[in-house]
């Protein structure tokens, strides 16, 4: 098995049913999401380590890169900045 930390999108916390109803239908994060699902992950996949912390999953981190260069963010430290400030 793999030791990814795991991600769901339609979890909620202290949001929204569904973080979906917060953009619009046509918004480009949910094209990023969609194109994403269609890739094949196999050359993203690395080998699974013992000890240490899970990874994040490459799906979600694929998307997350696209999206950033998307709206012009490159630095790694704005990316992360902006994931804490922004959902």
């Amino acid at each position: 098995m793999s030791s990814f930390i795991p991600f769901d999108r339609s979890q909620p916390y202290l949001l929204p049913p569904d973080l979906k109803s917060w953009l619009p239908a046509d918004d480009m994060a949910h094209f990023i999401v969609a194109a994403v699902e269609r890739v094949p992950m196999s050359a993203f996949c690395v080998p699974v380590c013992t000890g240490g912390k899970a990874q994040y999953h490459p799906r979600l981190m694929l998307a997350l890169l696209i999206f950033s260069y998307a709206n012009g963010l490159f630095s790694s430290r704005r990316i992360e900045r902006a994931t804490y400030r922004d959902i």
